[in-house]
């Protein structure tokens, strides 16, 4: 039997998504909005997805792959994204091959021989590949059933990761009319969303926003003040886990990961002035367990796909919510626990503005809004989560959020006790209608300006001092003042214009400042800033091993370390084999039969095949040891 024969038998057995999601992929479960997608697909209508990190945007694609009589197009941005995603598919049983600048002149061509033979159900490929001359060619032999474009903010200049190349799959979309469009993303605003569908002359998308909200992920911000110190107190709570520490600059991450070596973690750098080989390197060990952190700059980006971090730690202020969302969405995609730590300060706002300089005046606005929304998060009084969900234009309720989010704390502020609500209705007035009086024209520090009665040139020259609230802001200063806009956003009685930062004020604050009412809001600063509350945490959430009892705690060991063995033999990353979350389901229900495998979370058919054995002896084995 030919290897393509093997997936036409498969196809013919297989008759539904839900079939092939049990027997292949060894789920028993759609996660929200996969199975809708799904069927959007094999309907061929264009589908336009925003899927969390770690919210399983490639079953979307290779379910109906499977399914689909031809070739499913995968537009990938990484190779490395490439390799592991077809490392994954070959452990179940899924032909899958790239094209790409990696493979030498030998594998691209048996690989193009494999697709022309019907023998490969999805292809990866880079975009710049995607377009050249003899990619196009091919596409004219073939039955491309679906395309799929991932990471497709890329495509849209307001997107945090823009890429020129990505503008070019426009033109491959014309020449696939009757394919269906799938363009994927963790992370897209209402305007990036906007580009992507007009850029790729989506027909008519139906639109899946499943949303932002990674519930196992803990927020926390820290004013930066001893940051080695304050990063090295974090990772003592997070001895022997993996993680991220990104760094501003080059020079940053190697001096850090220097420290951390001295005090006993294996930490690496990784960034752009590092030989590719070195890179590769590190991100290999970084992947297989051999190196517990990663300290490096923006480079480590996009495509790294460890479900097992546990940390990541901004050293630095990210550039936008969009860069920082990304980077965060690395830790947990076990659906574990996980902490996010942001160290923040004044001087990292002044630091990204000087990188501007060079940019044209259009791009200066959009990384100056962009640096504004990160600002504003960063130094927020109020529940972090909730203020990323509304950046991406997720509105949701303190009540709602607390139902999706159980007991676990979501955030640095959630986790304290609650911090007492302060009458405002004084200052909130004033704010507001010096908004109002300016003609909802201006950006927050332009209002706080008139709100303390300068007398800069632009203020005097718009006779904004004439009016009777210049000069009557004398309650707070000026980052008082800042502090209050950033509840008021939080609270939903200001919103401002993501193009120009201006504010203006929304129904339930025209309505609040008519109907006169006193207005309560959790408010906690001191205007000398010479006290600070002391807050009481809450405890965090345990990761799902600590529940296991000591037999399956031993049993969990041994299948790491047999999943290691075979990850090195077969010269794959060990997550490739098994998940944590199969080893975990393992260990909890232990297995004694081939059939109880069929009940065992991530183990489809092919690996049941193949692994079944091993698996049942190594839990054996624990168990007698024990």
């Amino acid at each position: 039997m030919t290897r393509g024969s093997k997936g036409s038998d498969s196809k013919k057995k297989l008759a539904s998504p839900e079939d092939i999601l049990k027997q292949v992929f060894g789920y028993d479960e759609f996660r929200p909005f996969q199975k809708e997608i799904i069927d959007s697909l094999l309907q061929k209508k264009d589908v336009l997805a925003v899927m969390p990190t770690g919210g399983g945007k490639s079953l979307c694609y290779q379910v109906p792959a499977l399914i689909f009589e031809g070739v499913t197009i995968v537009v990938s941005p990484l190779i490395s994204l490439m390799h592991d995603q077809i490392c994954g598919l070959e452990t179940i049983g899924v032909e899958a091959v790239a094209l790409n600048s990696s493979l030498d002149w030998e594998k691209y061509a048996d690989n193009i021989r494999r697709i022309k033979n019907g023998e490969v159900k999805i292809l990866y490929v880079a975009p710049e590949t995607l377009a050249s001359d003899r990619c196009k060619e091919l596409l004219s032999s073939i039955k491309v059933d679906c395309l799929t474009i991932d990471e497709a903010h890329c495509i849209s200049e307001w997107g945090h990761d823009f890429r020129p190349e990505y503008r070019q799959l426009a033109e491959i979309r014309k020449l696939l009319k009757e394919s269906a469009c799938l363009a994927i993303t963790a992370t897209a605003t209402e305007k990036v969303r906007s580009d992507i569908k007009k850029i790729l002359k989506l027909k008519t998308p139906k639109e899946f926003v499943a949303g932002f909200n990674r519930k196992n992920i803990f927020l926390e911000v820290k004013e930066k003040q001893k940051p080695f110190e304050q990063a090295s107190d974090f990772l003592k709570e997070h001895k022997g886990e993996s993680g991220i520490i990104y760094c501003f600059s080059r020079k940053q991450a190697d001096t850090l990961a220097v420290q951390l070596s001295v005090l006993g973690y294996n930490a690496k750098p990784y960034h752009a002035g590092l030989s590719d080989e070195l890179r590769q390197k590190t991100q290999n060990d970084f992947i297989n367990d051999d190196i517990e952190i990663i300290v490096a700059t923006v480079a480590f980006g996009m495509g790294i796909n460890k479900p097992n971090v546990r940390f990541v730690i901004h050293f630095d202020l990210p550039k936008s919510i969009e860069q920082y969302y990304q980077e965060i969405g690395r830790a947990g995609r076990d659906g574990n626990p996980a902490h996010a730590l942001l160290l923040f300060s004044a001087a990292d706002i002044f630091k990204l503005k000087f990188l501007m300089q060079d940019k044209s005046p259009d791009e200066v606005k959009k990384a100056e809004a962009m640096l504004s929304a990160i600002s504003n998060y960063a130094q927020a009084n109020s529940c972090r989560r909730r203020a990323i969900l509304k950046y991406f234009g997720e509105n949701i309720s303190e009540g709602k959020l607390k139902e999706i989010q159980g007991d676990a704390p979501c955030c640095d502020f959630c986790s304290r006790e609650k911090i007492e609500k302060t009458d405002l209705t004084v200052p909130v007035q004033k704010f507001l209608s010096c908004v109002v009086r300016t003609g909802c024209r201006f950006g927050a520090s332009y209002i706080i300006d008139v709100l303390l009665g300068s007398k800069q040139k632009r203020i005097l020259e718009n006779k904004h001092n004439d009016l009777s609230v210049w000069g009557i802001g004398t309650e707070f200063n000026r980052e008082g003042w800042f502090n209050l806009v950033r509840i008021l956003l939080a609270e939903d009685y200001l919103v401002k214009d993501e193009d120009y930062s201006v504010l203006s004020l929304t129904q339930k604050a025209k309505e609040e400042l008519q109907a006169r009412t006193s207005i309560m809001l959790p408010f906690n600063y001191e205007k000398d800033n010479s006290v600070k509350k002391e807050v009481k945490e809450k405890s965090k959430p345990q990761t799902s091993e600590n529940t296991l009892d000591a037999c399956s705690k031993a049993i969990v060991d041994a299948l790491k370390q047999k999943r290691r063995e075979l990850a090195d033999e077969a010269r794959v990353p060990a997550y490739i084999i098994f998940s944590d979350k199969t080893i975990f389901d393992l260990g909890l229900k232990k297995p004694a039969t081939t059939t109880d495998l069929d009940n065992i979370f991530g183990i489809g058919k092919a690996k049941k095949d193949k692994y079944g054995d091993i698996i049942l002896k190594t839990i054996s084995s624990a168990r007698k040891n024990k």
